[in-house]
């Protein structure tokens, strides 16, 4: 490139330079001129320049949420409950005795049940009459609905309110049946004509992120909706049960919501609200939803004849999350290890005993508990089923009578204190204080005589509250060793250094020998 073209691009720069400098100079005069003449007080101001505004024509934009809303909203009723209780304490939450917990606390303190409604006036016989509101959602025409169980359990009066009810319109319902393992219900209002009802859907094919509405009556707030995603999946959030795993989702549900449907985006329930975690009893964002298969499951059973659901047992129990040192102890690979047999059960019949794991069941693997009552729950009472199982290495084989679960786990008794005895506790390495059971503290809590150890106090933070042993807690064995007094126990103890497995088998505090036994362990620290 030459001199001379070098000079022409920078002389050409050098009038661009000039010419933004002018542009510059001149936009500032005239944009200072409008202003000067723009600014004037209100007197003497001439008619505004301004466009007036305007709304435009409603249209829908994503219409998907309001088009389920319209579509299921029809099918979910409110559910208004009225109960007398004898007792002079209100019931917390809704909530029936046998759930209570007995030592205070616990899981009351974060799964909060589902009520709205307040306490009414005590009568004069001091019973207290209690109004408690909830949600449902009809699934069959003819007027059958499903619920919780603890929105409908005891109620003396139950009312269902429809979405177009006129206000204060509110129709009779009564109980099919109901599913304590569960907490479903079914209930019937009967009018006629033909109601809306909602289509259920396979919760299986529901994946983590996606959308779900969440439809009910929070506070007594009648067709509230709420959206939010699948959260998780197969959550247990309740100890020893067995049948419920949830949907979790952050869909807003308060007090009232309960008995609710969770709504997919194709219009379908695939859950019915069941729980919330909160410490104060209000949406914190995390909720959880019964699955439609497991509601449809015992829908058709409290529906039938006996208006029960029947689910087979053979009468053992294991710990019900999995623990690599009770593996490790019990040396089996993979399968359930039993805690404990009921006596006279059909387990016991066929000679399972505790300690044995089991790792076939009619020529299946089993590696897992749910996996086993699964199984064992689907077959009927009667039925006969091949178990293979390890017992000290070995592998063995028995053949079990399915019995009916509800039947052989009927029986429970009330909590028991320990009680004083005047002998002198020992305190363990463990961190737990235990104590000789007398004759007279062995019959009242139910354990044979000259067994077992009982808990009377637990150091904070030491291995024995890390693995959940309480005050009442009997032990019957460490690492398959007996332990039937003090020296026993400080025997056992002694022979355990830091890194080794523990495995207690314990008889629970308020539990009865048909409840059975459970095994609590870790590894010491």
């Amino acid at each position: 490139m030459d001199s001379r073209a070098i000079w022409v691009r920078l002389k050409t720069r050098r009038w661009v330079y000039s010419f933004s400098i002018v542009a510059t100079l001149a936009l500032g005069i005239l944009i200072g001129t409008v202003v000067s003449f723009g600014v004037k007080g209100k007197e003497g101001q001439k008619s505004s320049d301004a466009t007036p505004l305007s709304v435009p024509a409603p249209q829908q934009l994503s219409n998907a949420f309001s088009q389920i809303a319209k579509q299921l909203g029809p099918s979910v009723v409110n559910i208004n409950t009225e109960s007398t209780i004898k007792s002079p304490h209100r019931r917390r939450g809704g909530q029936s005795p046998e759930d209570q917990d007995n030592g205070g606390g616990g899981m009351d303190d974060f799964f909060n049940r589902f009520f709205g409604g307040q306490g009414g006036p005590g009568g004069g016989d001091g019973a207290i009459h209690e109004r408690s509101l909830g949600s449902g959602v009809i699934v069959d025409s003819k007027g059958y609905i499903v619920t919780n169980r603890h929105v409908v359990e005891k109620a003396d009066r139950i009312r269902v309110r429809l979405q177009d009810d006129p206000p204060g319109v509110q129709h009779d319902a009564r109980v099919i049946g109901e599913d304590q393992e569960t907490d479903l219900a079914v209930i019937k209002i009967d009018l006629d004509r033909a109601v809306p009802s909602a289509k259920l859907g396979n919760s299986d094919g529901m994946e983590v992120g996606d959308w779900v509405l969440a439809i009910g009556s929070p506070f007594g707030q009648v067709g509230t909706v709420t959206a939010g995603i699948v959260s998780a999946k197969g959550r247990d959030i309740v100890p020893n049960r067995q049948f419920q795993t949830f949907i979790q989702t952050d869909a807003a549900i308060n007090p009232g919501n309960s008995g609710g449907p969770l709504v997919n985006m194709n219009g379908e329930v695939i859950g019915i609200n069941t729980a919330i975690l909160s410490e104060t009893n209000a949406y914190a964002g995390v909720g959880f939803s019964l699955p439609s298969n497991t509601v449809a499951q015992v829908y058709n059973q409290l529906i039938g004849p006996d208006h029960r659901v029947a689910r087979g047992s053979i009468g053992i129990m294991f710990d019900a999350v999995e623990n690599p040192a009770i593996t490790r102890v019990y040396g089996a690979g993979s399968g359930v290890t039993v805690s404990s047999v009921v006596a006279g059960s059909p387990a016991d019949q066929a000679g399972l005993k505790v300690g044995d794991t089991i790792t076939i069941i009619d020529g299946k693997k089993v590696t897992k508990g749910a996996e086993l009552v699964a199984d064992i729950a689907s077959r009927k009472p009667g039925a006969k089923v091949a178990v293979g199982f390890l017992r000290n290495g070995k592998q063995q084989d028995t053949t079990v009578t399915i019995a009916d679960r509800a039947k052989l786990f009927a029986a429970r008794l009330s909590d028991d204190e320990s009680g004083n005895d005047e002998s002198s506790p020992k305190q363990s390495k463990f961190g737990v204080t235990v104590r000789k059971l007398t004759p007279e503290m062995a019959d009242r809590l139910d354990v044979p005589s000259g067994r077992g150890v009982i808990v009377q106090d637990v150091k904070p933070g030491s291995f024995a509250e890390d693995i959940n042993l309480g005050r009442g807690d009997v032990i019957l064995e460490v690492n398959k060793q007996s332990v039937n007094s003090e020296d026993d126990f400080a025997k056992v103890e002694s022979s355990l250094k830091s890194g080794q497995d523990v495995v207690f088998l314990v008889r629970p505090r308020g539990s009865s020998r048909q409840d059975g036994t459970i095994f609590m362990a870790g590894t010491l620290p």
